[in-house]
């Protein structure tokens, strides 16, 4: 699995635009984990769902109907992702047989076959903006350690490249962002959403000492000392 998905990763690092991304994760992702069902889905500012495209899923607006009635509020895995911006499974966030006595199972998954669940996070200015949810039906394994690490890095990539195709639109003519390389708008970017010198590193196939010597000319160019202070300096620039 570990090396299919650096196809993936380069389906998407391609994507020109947020639609053909969407589409070329959605078209490629359900084969890598070995699921019958999955699915996106973009949060409003209000944690809402503004966006979905779910695959697999029979008469989906009843299931997506029944979901939001009566099992995101008492989704666990969702509530785990939300909290630590952190890849999720049942197993991870109950106790041992907790799955099927639980309300979530059965309020909602029992009726559509979902034995086991996965949700990882899509994150954007420093908060939970979607997920990417997976679902095994029937007599099918319980997801692992090894689908746990391959998501954790699939949704850096999903995030980094959702804030590379922001960075893309920005309209050069700004003031403060001619000051900067696309490169370093992208580091920008990051920076805002949030993630760390080894994050940014990581999702940018540099290495961390990078991140922070071009970090070091951003600020001088900038006039900030912090980056706090550039982030706040480039409001209205980045695409976050």
């Amino acid at each position: 699995m570990a090396n299919s998905l650096y196809a993936l990763f380069e389906a998407i690092a391609r994507a020109r635009d947020e639609g053909e991304l969407r589409l070329r994760f959605m078209d490629r992702v359900g084969e890598h984990f070995g699921v019958q069902r999955w699915g996106m889905y973009f949060l409003n500012e209000h944690s809402g769902i503004a966006e979905i495209d779910v695959r697999g899923v029979p008469n989906v607006s009843a299931f997506l109907e029944r979901y939001e009635t009566v099992g995101r509020e008492v989704d666990p895995v969702l509530r785990y992702v939300a909290r630590r911006h952190a890849p999720a499974h049942e197993e991870m966030v109950l106790p041992s047989g907790g799955w099927k006595q639980c309300e979530l199972y059965q309020r909602c998954c029992a009726y559509y076959d979902h034995e086991h669940i996965m949700t990882g996070p899509i994150v954007g200015g420093g908060r939970l903006i979607g997920t990417v949810n997976f679902a095994r039906v029937g007599d099918t394994p319980a997801f692992g350690a090894e689908e746990i690490a391959s998501l954790s890095a699939l949704c850096l990539h999903l995030s980094a490249s959702l804030a590379t195709l922001k960075v893309r639109s920005i309209k050069l003519n700004s003031p403060l962002a001619t000051r900067l390389t696309p490169r370093e708008l992208q580091i920008a970017e990051l920076v805002a959403q949030g993630l760390t010198n080894i994050e940014i590193g990581a999702a940018l196939w540099i290495t961390q000492n990078s991140v922070k010597q071009a970090l070091k000319r951003m600020f001088r160019k900038l006039n900030v000392s912090s980056r706090t202070e550039m982030v706040a300096r480039l409001q209205g620039v980045l695409g976050s």
